[in-house]
């Protein structure tokens, strides 16, 4: 279907970051706006096929809102940008990941081919708009994957006109697309992207740009850059809302799942680390380990003429349950406040569909008999009925946080049992395990010891006299010829043999 705007623009302006839960993700806040051109060729309307190059896998959706010029901006004030705009619709600034490495900054390749723009269905009258009270929210296969609104927009619209209109005239019919919220991620052949921007109230809509991802079906002509990817390229693309890749090494997964929390504890005070564990918190069930990535979500102090604002909708709390990937555990900050819950039996059940590893918060669970039934290793400080509202504004995610008394940043592991919850670096994972594995051998050979009657001086901690044993001792868990009920051994204390079984 044509796009909507009747003619083509002289060109298509779009804008990197400007959503600060899509800067959180890119893990950077610019100072000031920076910008990139598309094609007018590249301009297309709602039903229109998205066509994936040949030999690309990473065909990325960005949902954003398009700003169409009225009036011809040279030079215009901040507050005189947003009379310069006759209309507003959605857009998806489409793209291949692919390519972005020939065009490092312009993403002329990556982001210009035929049909990366589409436009619709609708042009709303911006005279009849508020550009501060703008809803966008973004589709792939029927599942919402994105919704922000413009209240807290890193560079407002008029802004953006001005910034730009310093040095580049913008002409009537020209398009801003201007930003990507959180949620943006790839598609696949089949899918099914639609972007609707409307107000608040959606009593005014743009209507649901619809585009189908389809392959080229044929290969791309050799000259020029080919499509190239690699693993970082693959997480940057996938972004956070990649179903398939769990979030945590499933190798480092398995070899934290059996290592104990006590263990880990010690190993990171050995390092210095002297804060490390999430206190106050305690398991639905003791039995279940929990290991995974963190996922932050902070809470403020309730206020009541801020929370119809920040609690009402499609808040921060409901966002970061639907950023959840697998494998990351949903961390929450409630300031250790136990009067009011933070999470209940119903998004918990949505956290656990999103594929989480759990849940972790230092305030209040809602339903708590309904979530302990869940089988979702969940930690929190007490059971309260009240809703958040009661105590607690949801502010923010993907942000440091400060749970249980721990600083957790996003992308820290948590690891829990029955003992509690520890924070553990990521940069000291592999480390941390080799070492815990080596401790809790020690105290494994320590307990046989004691079991068989010796005295733990000089043996817990391990001693020196102790080392030969030991040694002998762990020779023998890794030979799958010897058994050690049939090896006695010599306590270094008493001369005796001593079986290490007995």
């Amino acid at each position: 279907m044509p796009h909507p705007l009747g003619t083509q623009p002289s060109k298509i302006v779009a804008v990197h970051l400007n959503y600060p839960c899509r800067a959180k993700e890119r893990g950077r806040v610019p100072d000031q706006p920076s910008y990139f051109l598309k094609p007018p060729s590249s301009l297309s309307g709602t039903d229109d096929a998205l066509v994936r190059p040949g030999g690309c896998e990473l065909m990325a959706f960005e949902g954003e809102i398009a700003l169409v010029m009225g009036k011809r901006a040279h030079r215009v004030a901040p507050e005189q940008g947003w009379s310069h705009v006759a209309w507003v619709t959605a857009a998806n600034d489409a793209g291949v990941y692919d390519l972005r490495y020939a065009d490092r900054g312009s993403n002329l390749r990556s982001k210009g081919s035929d049909g990366f723009t589409p436009v619709g269905p609708r042009l709303l009258d911006a005279t009849r708009l508020d550009p501060a009270a703008l809803r966008l929210r973004t589709w792939v296969n029927g599942e919402q994957v994105q919704d922000a609104d413009t209240a807290t927009l890193l560079f407002p619209f008029g802004d953006l006109i001005a910034d730009l209109s310093r040095l580049v005239t913008l002409e009537p019919g020209d398009v801003i697309l201007t930003g990507t919220p959180s949620g943006a991620s790839v598609v696949s052949p089949g899918d099914v992207v639609e972007v609707e921007v409307s107000a608040l109230d959606q009593e005014i809509s743009s209507g649901r740009l619809r585009n189908t991802v389809t392959d080229a079906g044929h290969d791309l002509a050799a000259w020029g850059a080919m499509p190239r990817v690699d693993a970082a390229l693959r997480a940057d693309a996938w972004g956070t809302g990649h179903a398939d890749t769990p979030a945590l090494d499933p190798d480092i997964a398995a070899a934290l799942r059996g290592l104990a929390t006590a263990t880990l504890s010690s190993q990171l005070r050995k390092r210095g680390l002297q804060h490390m564990t999430i206190d106050g918190v305690r398991p639905t069930d003791p039995t279940a380990k929990l290991v995974g990535t963190a996922h932050t979500l902070r809470y403020l102090p309730l206020r009541e003429d801020l929370f119809e604002k920040f609690g009402g909708g499609m808040n921060a709390q409901k966002r970061a349950v639907e950023e959840l990937r697998p494998g990351q555990v949903l961390v929450m900050d409630a300031r250790r406040d136990p009067t009011a819950g933070t999470i209940g039996d119903i998004l918990a059940l949505r956290a656990q569909q999103r594929g989480a590893a759990g849940v972790v918060t230092d305030g209040a669970l809602r339903d708590s008999a309904a979530v302990a039934a869940l089988g979702l290793p969940t930690y929190y400080a007490a059971e309260h009925p009240a809703v958040l509202g009661r105590r607690h504004i949801p502010w923010d995610t993907g942000v440091p946080i400060a749970c249980g008394g721990a600083l957790v940043q996003p992308g820290d592991i948590l690891v829990g049992d029955a003992d509690g919850v520890l924070v553990v670096p990521p940069d000291l994972v592999e480390e941390l395990i080799a070492d815990s594995a080596e401790q809790e051998l020690q105290e494994r050979f320590i307990a046989e010891r004691v079991a068989a009657g010796e005295a733990i001086q000089g043996l817990y901690p391990l001693g020196p006299a102790w080392r030969d044993a030991y040694q002998r001792w762990r020779h023998l868990q890794s030979s799958p010829q010897t058994g050690l009920e049939s090896s006695p051994q010599t306590s270094p204390q008493t001369g005796l043999q001593t079986s290490p079984q007995s």
